[in-house]
């Protein structure tokens, strides 16, 4: 009996199917590797094929129920083939062909002329057409030249429409529902519910409230913060750009006297007084308040906590163009916002003649806009879509525009 009989593998029983229909059985022993078994398989399908060396690196075996192609140096056991498994012969797909020199050719002449020209063959391409007076470096400044000129612009018009409301007899009264509109926008409010987790925590209430403002009301972000800032002596200061709560009541008061109305036609001065106070409250109210983060995040940078706060006013809280201005030139500068327009100008004059402008100036939520774009200039789009407010907004910005390019 010869060595290799007494210690021969499993034989297996296999069937093969091909893309073109045909089965048969193939018994093979386990020990056999992939490649024997695909030369076998070919034998039977395809006879005589065997004298191109190609075919059998052109055909592979899968596994059918693994999808699993075969590899030609392992034998069937390696590949975990079973007893009546179902293989498939395939022939494997021709490689696309490697493109022509003359197609690569024309592949980078197409790139080439989808290409955007350069500075030098647009220079060369218009060097015959006519030059105009085009100053580019006004028109790349115009929005922010507006944003600029409507601030002095909303600092006149507020003088205009508060003189306006104060020859109204129901000014005091109709300030007084002003100031509850304004009430009902107050963004100073906290989470009561993140405030009572943790100040159950053991967090100081003040401190509580500082550490869910700077965190979005996130009472897991707002631990953190606590925990991170235990030992930092400043860490009960106030928020930058926000008044302690003594401040407020104490604001609170002045208002609830300066909206009690006159008593008689003979105390108009004292109207005009209680019209005043009601002012200052509503100014102190819309007062510019940084973003704590950005806030943050200049001062580290080393930054003092009032330049960073000015840096924030004049670039509408935006960090990343509040830090340029604080490493450029710094214009315009905070004192430059509150600079109203020349009132002789022929811009605020056409504004002032503008009848819509005019109605819109004797209506107090047009003073409160007025005041809130002022101190809050994101909050414009806001008022852009307010049906009392828009329309006046929409005329001014037309009439910048119109005198702008003449």
């Amino acid at each position: 009996v010869q060595e290799e009989k007494i210690f021969a593998g499993k034989v297996l029983r296999l069937q093969v199917c091909t893309m073109e229909g045909a089965e048969w059985l193939e018994e093979v022993p386990e020990d056999t590797t992939v490649e024997k078994l695909k030369e076998r398989c070919l034998k039977h399908c395809l006879p005589g094929s065997l004298e191109d060396p190609k075919t059998m690196t052109h055909h592979k075996l899968i596994h059918a129920t693994s999808e699993k192609v075969l590899t030609d140096t392992k034998t069937v056991l390696e590949e975990n083939i079973q007893d009546r498994d179902v293989l498939l012969l395939i022939k494997k797909r021709a490689p696309p062909p490697l493109p022509k020199m003359t197609d690569v050719s024309a592949e980078e002449k197409r790139k080439q002329e989808q290409k955007a020209p350069d500075k030098d063959a647009i220079l060369k391409a218009t060097a015959n057409l006519p030059s105009r007076n085009v100053d580019r470096t006004v028109a790349h400044h115009n929005m922010r030249d507006f944003q600029t000129e409507l601030r002095k612009i909303l600092v006149s018009l507020i003088e205009v429409a508060q003189k306006l409301l104060a020859l109204n007899p129901d000014a005091v009264e109709l300030f007084k529902k002003a100031n509850a509109m304004l009430d009902e926008d107050e963004e100073d409010r906290v989470d009561e519910i993140a405030l009572r987790q943790l100040t159950e925590m053991g967090f100081p209430e003040s401190r509580a409230v500082k550490a869910l403002r700077l965190n979005h009301m996130s009472v897991t972000q707002a631990m953190e913060w606590l925990i991170e800032h235990a030992d930092d002596p400043a860490v009960d200061a106030p928020l930058p750009g926000q008044t302690s709560s003594e401040a407020i009541g104490e604001a609170g008061a002045a208002s609830a006297e300066a909206t009690a109305g006159p008593s008689s036609e003979a105390e108009g001065e004292d109207a005009k007084d209680e019209l005043t106070e009601i002012f200052k409250k509503i100014r102190r109210k819309r007062e510019f308040r940084p973003d704590p983060r950005a806030v943050i995040a200049l001062m580290e940078m080393g930054f003092d906590e009032k330049e960073v706060v000015d840096a924030l006013r004049v670039n509408n809280n935006q960090q990343n163009a509040a830090c340029e201005w604080l490493l450029g030139d710094r214009k315009p500068s905070p004192e430059d916002l509150d600079k109203g327009i020349d009132t002789n100008s022929p811009l605020f004059q056409a504004i002032l003649e503008n009848p819509v402008v005019q109605l819109g100036l004797t209506n107090p939520k047009t003073l409160l806009a007025f005041e809130d774009m002022l101190e809050n200039p994101l909050n414009s789009t806001q008022w852009m879509n307010d049906p009392e407010t828009g329309p006046v907004m929409l005329q001014i910005s037309r009439i910048f525009q119109t005198l702008n390019r003449t």
